[in-house]
């Protein structure tokens, strides 16, 4: 059985689901709940759900969306996206979810991630960084949608949420998004030199080579949006996902 998490990642706004490039230019790509029927099928390892519009727009966890989601989720759920107390993670998993994904409000106050890993365990307790190059060398963690960029580097904030109790890392590279050109392997190998807890790399996948290589450089698991539900060159919307007998081939 294949040990790698392969974990498709999927953005929704108002009940659609959407895919972005480089947090903009939106695609629909249609209704949340026919897609995760359709991973049903597919048997995914886990799936991300992410709510890009509940940050910026400051409205709470939709938690009776996220109940139907889960009601028809067979497979392992995080979600994210305007998750601000610990009320709200508390429903979160009352509504049979395992996992929260947090975004900016881990960034703005680091006490946060504390008091979320000692109330509910660290293992159900991911940050999401969202990284975006600023020169020719450096990079910044930005929050809002890749709108406010905030003053450490992503290795120190990773570091910090270690500190903090996050049970993992979800790497994302703003310039990487949609885009299909595969992960950020230097920055993914440069972070994960410098934690412990597991790194998600996601945002860049092409082909399942990919995969492979984000794992190399150093990542736990791998997460893609584009990669699971668009389909060639048109990239006509439809969900995908290899079998497991094509996944344990390539981490062997």
């Amino acid at each position: 059985m294949n040990l790698i998490r392969v974990i498709p990642l999927l953005c929704f706004s108002q009940r659609s689901l959407i895919k972005t490039q480089r947090y903009s230019d939106w695609k629909y790509l249609g209704d949340p709940i026919n897609v995760v029927k359709i991973f049903n099928e597919k048997k995914v390892d886990e799936i991300i759900l992410l709510d890009i519009d509940a940050t910026c727009k400051n409205h709470a966890p939709n938690i009776e969306f996220i109940k139907e989601f889960s009601a028809e989720a067979f497979m392992p759920l995080s979600y994210g996206g305007g998750i601000r107390t610990i009320d709200h993670i508390a429903s979160i998993f009352s509504s049979g979810l395992e996992k929260v994904t947090l975004g900016a409000r881990a960034i703005e106050d680091v006490n946060f991630v504390r008091e979320a890993s000692l109330t509910f365990g660290s293992q159900s307790i991911a940050v999401s960084l969202d990284v975006k190059k600023v020169d020719s060398t450096n990079y910044a963690v930005f929050t809002h949608r890749g709108n406010k960029k905030w003053s450490k580097t992503p290795l120190e904030y990773a570091q910090i949420l270690q500190e903090a109790g996050a049970g993992e890392i979800i790497l994302n590279d703003i310039n990487r998004d949609g885009m299909m050109c595969g992960y950020n392997l230097e920055l993914i190998n440069s972070i994960t030199r410098a934690i412990e807890i597991p790194l998600v790399a996601a945002t860049g996948a092409s082909v399942l080579e990919d995969f492979k290589k984000a794992v190399e450089a150093g990542a736990s698991a791998v997460a893609a949006s584009s990669f699971f539900s668009l389909l060639g060159p048109l990239h006509a919307p439809l969900p995908t996902y290899p079998s497991q007998r094509v996944l344990e081939k390539l981490f062997s």
